[in-house]
């Protein structure tokens, strides 16, 4: 029996442990974390088409066509939110009522 409590405590201090070992490197991670510019937010590709309910391609076809504004890191293509935002709303419409 005791040797079951010695075991049941080994597992428990082990994973302490490692909950502690993960709670350190989040915080690394977040003391490393600059924010950019005026606290903007960037997008991956992926984030944006679900976001606005688009393929990837159809993203590539709108970079392509110069409809969307992006910044090419080596292989990485990032999205500034205000600029999708900036984006949505010029295509934005008000909605009007024909008088009868």
């Amino acid at each position: 029996m005791n040797e079951l409590i010695l075991a049941d405590r080994e597992l428990e201090v082990g994973f302490i442990g490692k909950l502690d070992a993960l709670l350190e490197g989040i915080e690394r991670i977040d003391a490393g974390h600059k924010a950019s510019p005026n606290n903007e937010q960037f997008l991956t590709d992926k984030e944006v088409s679900s976001w606005l309910k688009v393929s990837r391609r159809t993203l590539q076809d709108y970079r392509s066509n110069g409809m969307i504004a992006y910044y090419q890191l080596g292989g990485k293509i990032l999205y500034k939110e205000s600029d999708i935002e900036k984006m949505v709303m010029n295509g934005y419409r008000n909605a009007y009522r024909l008088e009868t």
